[in-house]
C-alpha cells in the first residue's frame, strides 16, 4: 500500500517517535481513527509537520508501528531487503558459531520491520507474525528474506494474532525440517518441532541464562525447575554438573518432552525428577516433605488459569517467591525471570525485594540478564525490551 493519507499524532507522541519509539497506541492520536489492516500512513504533528511513516495494524501492544522517519520511504521489497541485509551483518558471529545453531535472525522493530520476527533453527527459519496488518506484506517480506538468506533450507510461520482460521502454524517454503529437529545451544542438544502450534520447544531469548546456569552455578547442586516446559534449564543444569534436577510443569506433554531432551544429551531421565503437576501444588508438597533446593528457576508464563487458580505474573510473582523461599537452601540461588512486557523491570525487582523482606531473608543479586544481542530493541521502546532476569542468592 502506498501512503494514502496523513494522520495527526499528538505533540507528546510526536516527541516520543522522534526519540525512537516505534509503537503507536490509541492515545498517540488526538481522536479515534479508523483504518484498514496494513494501511500505510504519514504521521504529522498538530501543526502539519512530517514525523514518520507508519503502518496501522491492530495487535496486543497497540494499533500500529513506525517503520521510517524519512519522508516518502515505501514499505516494500526494497525496504525489506535493506533491513534484512543489516540484520545478517549483525549476526555473522552467530551464523558461524558451530556450538549454537538456533537464535533470532530478525527481531521485529529492533531490526527495522515491526511486527515480524524470524528465528533460525539449524538451517530453517520460523517467521512469527503479530498482526493481520503485517501479514498483508507476507509475500513481499518472504521474497526479500529468501534473497538475503539463500542458505535457509525451509521456512515455517506462526500467526500470533486473532484470526478466524485456527491454523496458527504452517510450512511455507523450501524443504520440511525433520521432526524433531535437533538444534545446538552452547553445545547442548535440544529437540524442537517447527510446525507444532505456536511453540517450538525452546525459548531462544534465555540462551545466556542457561549458559550461566551451566557454567557458573549448577555444579554439585540440586535444582528445581518450575514451569519447566520441555526442561531446557534442567538439561543445562545437569550438563553443568548438577547433582539432581526436578522439573515441574502442569502440561502432560512436558514429561515426554523433558525425557527426550535428557536422552539426546546422554542423560538418564530416570536419574532426574520430572513431575507433571501444578507448580503451586508442588510447592506445598515440597513443604510437607521438607524438601529444599540449592537452585530454583522461576520463569512463569505471564498469565495462566487452571481449575484451582488464576495466576498473573504482575500480581502474584512476589507471593510465589515467598513460597519458594521456604523450600530453598540457606544459601540457595534463585533464577528469577519474566518475559511480560507490561511487567516493568523496576516493579519486577521491587516485587522480588518485597518477597525476601516479607520472609525476613537477606539476599544479593549475583547477575542480571536482559535480551541477548540477537534480540536488539529500539533505544526508546521499553515495551520491546521485555526480558528481565535476576540471579539472586540468599545470604
Amino acid at each position: 500500500m502506498e501512503p494514502q493519507r496523513a494522520i495527526t499524532v499528538n505533540s507528546k507522541s510526536a516527541t516520543y517517535i522522534k526519540k525512537g519509539e516505534p509503537l503507536l497506541i490509541k492515545e498517540s492520536f488526538p481522536k479515534e481513527i479508523n483504518f484498514e489492516e496494513g494501511e500505510i500512513v504519514e504521521l504529522v504533528t498538530p501543526q502539519g509537520e512530517f514525523v514518520a511513516n507508519a503502518y496501522l495494524a491492530q495487535q496486543n501492544k497497540g494499533i500500529g508501528w513506525v517503520y521510517s522517519c524519512i519522508k516518502g520511504t515505501a514499505f516494500d521489497v526494497s525496504f525489506f531487503l535493506q533491513q534484512f541485509h543489516s540484520a545478517i551483518e549483525k549476526r555473522k558471529e552467530l551464523l558461524n558459531d558451530e556450538m549454537t545453531t538456533a537464535f533470532r535472525l530478525f527481531n521485529a522493530e529492533g531490526d527495522g520491520i515491526p511486527g515480524v520476527t524470524v528465528d533460525f533453527y539449524e538451517g530453517y527459519a520460523v517467521f512469527s507474525w503479530y498482526s493481520e496488518g503485517i501479514y498483508y506484506y507476507q509475500a513481499e517480506i518472504i521474497q526479500a528474506f529468501k534473497e538475503v538468506f539463500p542458505f535457509v533450507k525451509g521456512i515455517y510461520e506462526k500467526r500470533r494474532y486473532q484470526q478466524n482460521d485456527k491454523q496458527v502454524s504452517d510450512f511455507v517454503a523450501g524443504e520440511k525440517a525433520p521432526e524433531p529437529l535437533y538444534i545446538k545451544e552452547n553445545g547442548i542438544l535440544y529437540a524442537t518441532n517447527l510446525d507444532d502450534g505456536w511453540m517450538t520447544g525452546i525459548f531462544l531469548d534465555q540462551r545466556h541464562v542457561r549458559n550461566a546456569l551451566m557454567e557458573r552455578y549448577a555444579g554439585g547442586k540440586t535444582v528445581l525447575n518450575t514451569f519447566s516446559y520441555t526442561g531446557a534449564f534442567s538439561v543445562a543444569a545437569v550438563l553443568g554438573g548438577a547433582r539432581q534436577t526436578t522439573s515441574v510443569d502442569v502440561a502432560n506433554r512436558s514429561l515426554e518432552k523433558t525425557k527426550e531432551q535428557f536422552v539426546i544429551n546422554g542423560i538418564n531421565p530416570e536419574e532426574q525428577m520430572i513431575r507433571v503437576m501444578d507448580v503451586f501444588d508442588y510447592i506445598q508438597y515440597a513443604k510437607r516433605k521438607e524438601l529444599h533446593f540449592d537452585i530454583i528457576v522461576v520463569d512463569p508464563p505471564s498469565f495462566a488459569r487452571s481449575k484451582k487458580r488464576t495466576f498473573s505474573v504482575t500480581k502474584d510473582y512476589s507471593k510465589m517467591i515467598e513460597d519458594l523461599i521456604d523450600i530453598s537452601s540457606e544459601d540457595g540461588i534463585f533464577v528469577c525471570s519474566s518475559n511480560a512486557a507490561n511487567y516493568k523491570r523496576d516493579k519486577f525487582k521491587a516485587d522480588i525485594e518485597k518477597a525476601f523482606h516479607n520472609k525476613n531473608v537477606s539476599y544479593k543479586i549475583l547477575e542480571e540478564f536482559r535480551l541477548p544481542e540477537d534480540f536488539p530493541v529500539p533505544k526508546a521502546s521499553p515495551i520491546s525490551d521485555y526480558l528481565k532476569v535476576f540471579i539472586i542468592q540468599r545470604v
